[in-house]
């Protein structure tokens, strides 16, 4: 789905930070949205919690920085990280490159899939209304 200048896969599950989920076998990749990175400009760095943290649906798991903003890193899902993507820790660039491939995060074994996913958005008609009142609200 497109939605003004932003892309939204609609194979992936959408987070109300603007972080994605996609569900692959038993594990889920997370990221950033493309409206998230451009909105957040070039990302310059990106720390996380370690592998084996547990992490839980809309709690912190790290920071991202950009020369214009500083944020936290939310859980689309809850569950424990099994992997950390060590490409963007060295070239954190990869996520405006690449939001929905190579720029992924983290990879987490999912604790409570049903139940997270039920709290998360999939493209369509009410996610289009509510990303374009998104974009509103947080581009001049």
């Amino acid at each position: 789905m497109q939605i003004d200048k932003y892309k939204f896969p609609d194979d992936l599950y959408y987070h109300k930070d603007h972080y994605w989920a996609k569900v692959e076998g038993d594990v889920v990749l997370v990221g950033l949205t493309d409206f998230t990175q451009q909105l957040a400009g070039t990302i310059k760095r990106v720390v996380t919690l370690d592998e084996e943290d547990e992490v839980e649906q809309d709690k912190p798991i790290g920071t991202l920085s950009s020369g214009k903003w500083t944020g936290k890193l939310y859980a689309p899902i809850s569950g424990e990280i099994l992997e950390i993507n060590e490409d963007i820790e060295d070239e954190p660039k990869i996520i405006n490159e690449d939001p929905y491939g190579e720029g992924w995060i983290v990879k987490i074994a999912p604790s409570n899939l049903q139940g997270d996913l039920a709290n998360l958005k999939k493209t369509g008609p009410e996610f289009e209304t509510w990303m374009k009142g998104e974009i509103t609200k947080f581009t001049p």
